[in-house]
């Protein structure tokens, strides 16, 4: 393979500001706002007991720990954390990040995810990750957006398959998180694959595409294929 001089200069990193959607908004993170409502929804009675299963953190015990946990998480820049916040009940329902933000190279990635058992399989769900993705590529101009998860967790490699990302690789023994040895699936998504994924996206979470029981119309991969 030869190289190939591009006509690149750097993007911008992202803000940390406010993007508002349709069925979420994501907010910076902010312990003295958000805090409350996610230690109800992440680790509440009605929380996932398997979402804390694959990250490198929790599940907390005690509140303040959970607190001093977004505490720190507030004050990164590299993680950049954000807040879902539901705009049908104005309660805080989850958490994402950007991270590896590298704008030299126009690359970056999503991760740390962690949403509340009443956004997962959702609209809503979908939407806070759109809104992400929509602002590394159209607005910033990334070339390449990266996802990344342990091998072994189903959810998160689904996830990345049915958002469009092609997987790249395994990274064997790559870390060990809570005592556990961590094979690294890699995914990758491109700007010139990103214009169709995200006409797949848009009409996916478009109102026609939900019955009157929130039921989706067509899977968001149907909607890739056309």
């Amino acid at each position: 393979m030869t190289d190939t001089l591009l006509d690149w200069k750097p993007v911008p990193p992202p803000p940390h500001a406010p993007i508002d959607g349709r069925y979420v908004a994501v907010q910076p993170l902010d312990v003295a706002r958000h805090g409350d409502d996610l230690w109800h929804a992440l680790q509440g009675p009605d929380s996932d007991p398997a979402l804390w299963d694959y990250l490198p953190y929790g599940p907390f015990a005690e509140r303040s720990a959970f607190d001093d946990w977004l505490q720190d998480k507030q004050g990164s820049r590299d993680p950049l954390f954000f807040t879902v916040i539901d705009k049908a009940t104005a309660r805080a329902v989850g958490l994402l990040s950007f991270l590896r933000i590298a704008p030299a190279d126009g690359c970056i990635e999503i991760g740390h995810i962690a949403f509340g058992r009443a956004m997962q399989r959702s609209p809503a769900s979908t939407e806070a990750i759109w809104l992400l993705i929509r602002l590394a590529m159209d607005d910033l101009g990334n070339r390449r957006l990266e996802w990344k998860c342990n091998a072994r967790n189903a959810r998160s490699m689904r996830a990345a398959g049915r958002l469009g990302f092609t997987q790249e690789g395994l990274f064997r023994q790559h870390a060990v998180i809570k005592g556990q040895n961590r094979d690294t699936a890699w995914f990758s998504m491109i700007d010139s694959e990103w214009p169709q994924h995200r006409d797949a996206l848009q009409r996916w979470l478009s109102p026609d595409n939900f019955d009157e029981q929130g039921k989706q119309r067509q899977r968001l991969e149907e909607l890739r294929i056309r």
